[in-house]
């Protein structure tokens, strides 16, 4: 006789897959930020910066899904460490902009190994690995 579904089994949760495998993945990046004096959000932040040398804070928060009281003292560590540049806005003072600084440019270059070191420690095709991302975009 086949089971019942029960909605609130563990296994039926599709909350906790993710949540393991998140906590999984970034757990991962773990030892390769620790070379870099990084945390993964700190990473997270980095890489925006990367991408787009400066952007302003709320955008940030937008990007990376987080609030300002997350991304406030992350930031504080960032500039702290002379990765970024904090200025208000002269547009509108309301805004603050963040803004990368050579020497956070220049660690780019020391993080250009850690996603293919993380793509080995997932093991999961290429083909699966689109996939996946595709499913988690719908899904946020």
């Amino acid at each position: 006789m086949a089971e019942e579904f029960d909605p609130l089994q563990l296994d039926s949760q599709l909350c906790f897959p993710l949540y393991a495998a998140a906590k999984k993945v970034v757990g991962y990046y773990e030892p390769f930020l620790k070379e870099l004096d990084l945390t993964y959000t700190q990473y997270i932040a980095m890489l925006v910066l990367w991408e787009k040398k400066e952007t302003n804070v709320k955008d940030l928060g937008e990007r990376l899904h987080l609030d300002s009281g997350t991304l406030t003292p992350l930031l504080k560590k960032l500039e702290a460490k002379g990765y970024i540049k904090r200025t208000q806005s002269r547009i509108d003072a309301r805004y603050l902009n963040v803004y990368l600084t050579k020497k956070g440019a220049s660690l780019r270059e020391k993080a250009l190994s850690i996603p293919q070191e993380i793509g080995k420690c997932v093991n999961i095709s290429l083909e699966d690995a689109i996939t996946l991302r595709l499913i988690l975009d719908k899904i946020i």
